[in-house]
């Protein structure tokens, strides 16, 4: 941890200078962010090393202002003329742009006045050796999981830590260390004239608890022969359940329709939602951005503010948009907090979990992936196509292929019937699984 603190104070020294440098070329405000990251990434095929790669990468972001004028620039290098050469760029470019009432800093009252250890850093001291062990370990243990399992994409073993430090002339300087580790696996298996794919991952802040290479393979393994032997439907309208991994797509929609952005230029089905229900009284979407450990914890956003827990679904009703300073200037309304997105983002679980919702639904689809992009964020129009299985009786019958699943997000929100216990917890975005009353599926 030494080591991590002097680079850091050397980071918050260089952003400090750029600052500076910035007023010195007769800026009224500035912003700047500098990074330091490192990581290796390595696979594995068919029991043989496949992809081995070192990262070490720097990185300089400066912003400046010229009252209303606003100029950016970036480099990689972070000696100290290319640092003087960014900010004269940044500069050269404000003078030229037109004035924007909405540019500048976040308010200086909101920055943050502490920052708190979220426990983020965890580096790997993992050997290469060690790591294709790892990854061969994982492979082999979906490849030998059935005869019916007959290639591999292959296992892929991921670890990366970095140090961020931001700060603006409010006299804001603020820096903390990160790191994340992955392992994944993804394998085919064939069936007569059946062929499917599938994968299974672990992601995790620490390296010790990632899942066991050997769960992750066998994991890989059973999804891909679960979809063997895979059917068509007939077009009908039908219950869906959205598998947990499947409902974090639904709920990153919902975020983007109440994001400034898309507010200010009008392309959201949620216009002028604030204050209505959009789903049922018994949901509640959070975030909870100062959890230890979590993988989307910061204790300041992309402007400095202090982030904090908040609503955005209170008994159903949107009780708040996700707006940075500028899209909250745009829309005459205040920051929620949220500059560079919204962390660790929850919905509250029901009683009931995976099996139970199955058996909630009787009858209908149960998701288990999603392809396409098939979604207007203007209207809220949703059409993708999809794989899973059907359900009689509360109990999986037979995988199901080549489907397309439609509805709208207003419709599909309102209609929202439970949500599981089974939640996931490998992404910043946390949910069980989704029941949803009522879809069109299209099929033959």
């Amino acid at each position: 941890m030494e080591r991590i603190e002097q680079r850091k104070a050397h980071l918050e020294q260089l952003v400090s200078e750029l600052l500076d440098e910035a007023l010195r070329q007769g800026a009224s405000a500035a912003e700047a962010g500098v990074s330091s990251d490192a990581g290796l990434s390595l696979s594995v095929r068919m029991g043989e090393p496949e992809t081995i790669e070192y990262t070490r990468d720097n990185g300089l972001g400066v912003t400046v202002f010229f009252g209303q004028q606003k100029g950016s620039a970036s480099t990689s290098d972070l000696s100290p003329s290319a640092v003087k050469e960014t900010v004269q760029a940044a500069c050269n470019f404000a003078r030229y742009t037109s004035p924007d009432d909405c540019a500048g800093l976040a308010d200086a009252q909101l920055m943050a006045r502490e920052v708190p250890d979220l426990d983020l850093y965890h580096p790997w001291d993992l050997e290469v050796a060690r790591g294709i062990e790892l990854a061969t370990e994982c492979e082999a243990a979906a490849l030998g999981r059935d005869p019916r399992i007959v290639n591999s994409e292959g296992a892929s073993l991921n670890t990366h830590s970095g140090l961020h430090v931001y700060g603006n002339t409010h006299g804001f300087i603020g820096g903390y260390p990160s790191s994340r580790h992955s392992l994944n696996c993804a394998v085919v298996g064939k069936q007569d004239e059946s062929m499917q794919r599938d994968y299974w991952y672990t992601h995790s802040r620490l390296g010790d608890l990632l899942e066991l290479p050997e769960r992750v393979g066998r994991m890989a393994a059973d999804r891909t022969l679960a979809r063997l032997g895979a059917q068509k439907l007939s077009t009908r309208q039908a219950p869906v359940l959205f598998q947990a991994d499947v409902a974090v797509g639904l709920l990153r929609s919902f975020i983007g329709a109440i994001r400034g952005s898309a507010l200010y230029r009008k392309s959201s089905f949620l216009l002028d939602a604030l204050g209505e229900t959009v789903f049922p009284a018994f949901v509640r979407i959070h975030e909870e951005p100062l959890l230890p450990r979590g993988l989307g914890s910061a204790p300041y956003d992309s402007e400095g503010v202090a982030t904090r827990t908040q609503d955005f679904i209170r008994d159903g009703v949107l009780c708040s948009y996700v707006l940075d300073s500028y899209s909250a200037r745009k829309l005459g309304m205040q920051t929620t907090h949220n500059g560079g997105g919204v962390r660790n983002l929850r919905i509250n679980s029901g009683e009931l979990d995976r099996q139970g919702l199955l058996r909630e639904m009787t009858s209908g689809l149960l998701v288990t992936e999603l392809m396409g992009q098939g979604i207007n964020p203007v209207t809220g129009d949703y059409s993708r196509g999809a794989a899973g299985f059907w359900v009689e009786n509360g109990e999986i019958q037979y995988p199901v292929e080549e489907v397309t699943i439609a509805g709208n997000l207003k419709d599909m929100f309102m209609g929202l019937l439970a949500v599981g216990t089974d939640i996931e917890t490998r992404t910043s975005i946390q949910t069980g699984s989704w029941l949803i009353d009522r879809m069109t599926i299209a099929g033959d």
